[in-house]
């Protein structure tokens, strides 16, 4: 874990690299970092893939970093930028910005969310036994992001419960007659009438169930089909008309990958976010490796209370309570359920981890 005894910045800074190593003692264990970053606080000579190249004030004349990363960090303004990535945040920062960087980068956290932490972080807070930034107040906003909705979308319950994330009608009805509260069509086809007959069964079920009935991605048919809600992914925030969506009264909820995407998903004021994947998945091709049980431990402590939050991605039954104990009060499922060798007898004992700890729950504050 230590930082000593390697290149950490450029030039070399050894008070910095201190400083550093005192924040990162105080953030946990965390799995090794995966790029060992150098923070280059002059332009180095041969910028390398590795590089972070800070500039405090702005930049006297362009010229090429090759295949460094950049932050330009003034005005109260922090930009990251590699490759075609640009992440863009406002707020303020303390003097020890840049040593507290460089401890959630040994964290093994991508850039943009160290980024992220580091802005949040405040002067003094290694002193804390726990030192990991909490207070949502120092927190930076995303910036250059378009207009929210004219007002935020309906709420739904805090806890949603168990999750299934279903990809047919029938799988919505077979599920919903066991009692399920929650669930979600991801239909993927390219065939228009197929999308429609079964976005509607879909609704129809969740109607007839009282159920939070969630449509994955098409938020047109969803609309027409007067659906409870609707799940998009990051990149479909921009492209859809989240104004329709909010006036036809459905619900929002929007997949996450970490701190940037969790603050630029608060923006929209959705009804739920998807916390993930936190395992694992072969459901889908994800942006982002696992999140892993200790960042959602700290996701939820960051957001619980603010946002209804449902943990997805390679959960199942083994798994389930472990989530569960990080606070979360939702977890979407999708192979627990469609590749169980019985559907009744999965989704039963799913239902019952959720009720066990609710009981726990309810015993704890009747004492």
């Amino acid at each position: 874990m230590s930082l000593l005894g390697r290149e950490v910045f450029w030039p070399p800074a050894d008070e910095l690299t201190e400083v550093a190593e005192k924040i990162r003692a105080r953030l946990g264990e965390w799995p090794a970092a995966s790029t060992r970053w150098r923070i280059c606080l002059t332009m180095p000579d041969a910028p390398g893939a590795q590089d972070l190249i800070v500039f405090t004030e702005p930049r006297s004349e362009n010229f090429s970093v090759g295949e460094a990363a950049v932050i330009e960090a003034y005005g109260g303004r922090a930009v990251f930028n590699r490759a075609d990535a640009c992440y863009a945040l406002e707020g303020e920062w303390s003097d020890n910005w840049l040593d507290a960087l460089a401890a959630f980068l040994d964290c093994n956290f991508d850039p943009h969310d160290a980024l992220v932490l580091a802005m949040a972080w405040r002067s003094g807070d290694e002193q804390k036994d726990d030192a990991w930034p909490t207070d949502f107040a120092t927190f930076p906003r995303v910036a250059d992001l378009p207009l929210a909705p004219e007002s935020a979308f309906p709420s739904c319950p805090d806890a949603l419960g168990l999750y299934p994330v279903l990809p047919a009608a029938e799988w919505v009805e077979r599920v919903l007659d066991l009692d399920v509260c929650t669930a979600q069509l991801r239909r993927k086809t390219t065939d228009v009438a197929d999308l429609k007959q079964e976005i509607e069964r879909s609704v129809a079920a969740g109607r007839k169930h009282q159920a939070q009935l969630f449509i994955n991605d098409h938020w047109r048919e969803a609309i027409d089909a007067g659906a409870y809600g609707v799940h998009l992914g990051q990149e479909d925030v921009e492209v859809s008309d989240l104004n329709a969506i909010v006036r036809a009264g459905l619900r929002l909820g929007l997949s996450t990958h970490g701190y940037y995407e969790m603050l630029r998903a608060l923006h929209f004021r959705p009804s739920y976010l998807a916390l993930g994947a936190v395992f694992p998945t072969t459901t889908k091709v994800m942006p982002t490796k696992p999140q892993g049980l200790a960042r959602l431990q700290r996701y939820v402590a960051l957001l619980k209370g603010r946002v209804p939050l449902v943990a997805i991605g390679g959960i199942d039954g083994k798994v389930l309570p472990d989530v569960l104990s990080t606070g979360v009060g939702s977890a979407a499922v999708v192979r627990a359920v469609t590749e169980a060798p019985d559907t009744e007898t999965a989704v039963s004992a799913l239902r019952q981890t959720f009720a066990s700890l609710n009981a726990e729950k309810n015993s704890e504050i009747g004492r």
